[in-house]
């Protein structure tokens, strides 16, 4: 496959470019559709000539309905989607980037999507998918998923695919509630994933962020010790990562309090643990739930996170993390391995 797709590049090159720009355009009507040709060719930024005449070519090939509401992919359009993603995969070497991010990291697996979420969000479900696809190769009988809340670990739920094929399966929150939408908390995914894979869930009804005392109180209560107790017996944890300043700001943290931890360096933000551009807590938030010492007991951890705006994040929070397994995008891999390469150059 190698070999043929380096002849490919040298003898026809435009052949490879015009399968890539087809490849983009049929993967955002699937995942957009039904969607207009002007709102397409937004998306994608390119001309509407050129989405006009790329559409009436994959209309003429099946790939694609059009009607009112706008376009949408075919059957045989997503067959023909699902079976590009390989070839995509092999052209742009994400192989080779795994392979190269897994060393720099001393991670366990890294799994690569092609794009930058930075430019497409659609580049979103596709970490999502990848993210629910690796989870789903890991999943046993009696397995304990606990999961953080968040935009990204949306996705990976949304993109699990119902099963009722594990049994005794039960899905908890990592850690209590954060924010204000309540689609995106912990407790609302861990329920959406329970429903999926034909497990239990149980929800954990408080603040993420907590004074010692408040906690020392709430282990009192039998209901909220059940369940911290198998959060910390899990053998699954997916987790998100954040930029250390957003994070403090989604808490609601004063401003004092959010310079003191950016003045300690914090760079990335996973599970209440805030990360120095070395992989060292430098701040960690009081919670019931998950907490840094937690991860050592946990057998499979896997983080997802993408785009080139949150590369020092990643690397701050799997640096130090070798039983990790990371699923970002091309975006995201190509610059932290540019981040990494500067700074051992500048050591």
């Amino acid at each position: 496959m190698k070999e043929i797709l380096k002849l490919q590049q040298k003898i026809v090159p435009e052949l490879i470019e015009v399968l890539e720009k087809r490849y983009n355009i049929l993967r955002t009507i699937y995942y957009n559709g039904p969607i207009g040709r002007r709102v397409l060719a937004t998306e994608l930024d390119i001309g509407e000539r050129t989405v006009r005449t790329e559409i009436n070519f994959l209309k003429s090939q099946n790939l694609i309905n059009i009607s009112t509401p706008g376009m949408t992919v075919t059957d045989e359009g997503e067959e023909v989607l699902e079976k590009l993603k390989a070839f995509i995969y092999e052209l742009k070497g994400l192989n080779d980037l795994e392979e190269s991010l897994r060393k720099v990291l001393g991670a366990e697996k890294v799994i690569i999507v092609p794009g930058n979420v930075d430019e497409d969000e659609s580049v979103m479900k596709d970490l999502g998918k990848a993210a629910a696809a690796y989870v789903r190769s890991i999943l046993t009988n009696d397995s304990i998923i606990t999961l953080t809340g968040g935009t990204t670990m949306k996705e990976v739920v949304d993109n699990f695919p119902m099963t009722n094929g594990y049994d005794n399966i039960l899905i908890l929150p990592a850690r209590g509630g954060m924010g204000k939408n309540v689609e995106t908390q912990a407790n609302t995914l861990a329920a959406n994933l329970s429903k999926r894979l034909s497990g239990n869930y149980k929800m954990l009804h408080i603040p993420d962020s907590l004074s010692d005392k408040a906690i020392s109180a709430m282990l009192n209560e039998e209901y909220i010790s059940d369940i911290v107790g198998s959060i910390k017996n899990a053998d699954i944890l997916i987790y998100g990562i954040g930029k250390a300043e957003s994070m403090c700001r989604k808490r609601g943290m004063s401003e004092e309090k959010t310079q003191e931890i950016m003045s300690k360096g914090a760079e990335g933000e996973a599970f209440g643990c805030y990360f120095s551009e070395h992989g060292e807590v430098v701040y960690s938030i009081s919670s019931v739930g998950i907490n840094g010492d937690d991860t050592e007991s946990i057998e499979h951890l896997v983080a997802v996170a993408g785009g080139i705006f949150k590369a020092r994040a990643i690397i701050s929070a799997q640096l130090k993390n070798p039983r990790s397994v990371l699923v970002t995008d091309e975006g995201a891999a190509r610059e932290i391995l540019h981040i990494l390469s500067k700074d051992s150059k500048n050591n």
